[in-house]
């Protein structure tokens, strides 16, 4: 990456970087050193190569969406808003205001300007500079997110098994255990919050949202 956080050019450019290098490794694999017939592994890597080529051409027309070189559509087939415009609005159909939106979105909403422009040239469009004017870059992905929630549950996991129990005198290493004596594979609810504490205060979040995104 140029910067902190990739941009869609460079997305581009990486994987249509991906695409040929997983070519030559088809290419290569036609003939190993060893006599083994590969036949599969190499159609294998050029559907993989094929699929790589689509999401770079994905990320190139997306690339000139937010430059704001594509013409979009104001408003949904539902006359919903998006981008700053749905600030404050309620799409109760599909989960709530699209403020901001997919690939796909933006795909239909170019294809829509597309065909509302062959009817009439002045047809009132948008672009995606204006659309999202007001839009803070402060953001993350869905996927990001639940990556981030995953590595805290992991690290809180860790954390339990270091806080010494209150409840059942369990010391590091060791699990929580019942009345009874038995381990269980489940911690009391004193010793999990003082070890998501620790966490959260690690690694910035505020209750499940990250306050901070330290190299994401």
């Amino acid at each position: 990456m140029a910067g902190r956080q990739i941009t869609l050019d460079e997305l581009t450019v990486g994987l249509g970087g991906a695409a040929l290098w997983v070519r030559k490794l088809a290419r290569a694999a036609e003939t190993p050193d060893t006599p083994v017939e590969l036949s599969d592994t190499i159609k294998e890597l050029r559907r993989i190569a094929s699929q790589l080529a689509e999401q770079s051409d994905r990320m190139a027309f997306l690339a000139r969406v937010v430059e704001g070189d594509v013409p979009l559509a104001k408003t949904f087939d539902s006359g919903d808003p998006w981008g700053t415009a749905a600030r404050g609005t309620d799409r109760k159909d599909f989960g709530g205001p699209a403020l901001i939106p997919t690939q796909w979105q933006l795909g239909r909403l170019a294809q829509e300007a597309k065909w509302a422009l062959a009817r009439d040239a002045t047809a009132d469009t948008t672009t995606y500079p204006e659309a999202m004017k007001g839009v803070g870059m402060g953001w993350e992905s869905k996927e990001a997110q639940a990556r981030r929630r995953r590595e805290r549950d992991a690290a809180v996991a860790r954390e339990v098994l270091i806080t010494t129990c209150e409840t059942c005198d369990a010391s590091e290493g060791q699990q929580c255990r019942t009345k009874n004596g038995r381990v269980s594979e489940k911690s009391h609810v004193g010793r999990q919050r003082e070890a998501e504490a620790t966490v959260d205060a690690r690694l910035g979040y505020l209750g499940d949202n990250p306050v901070a995104v330290p190299e994401a």
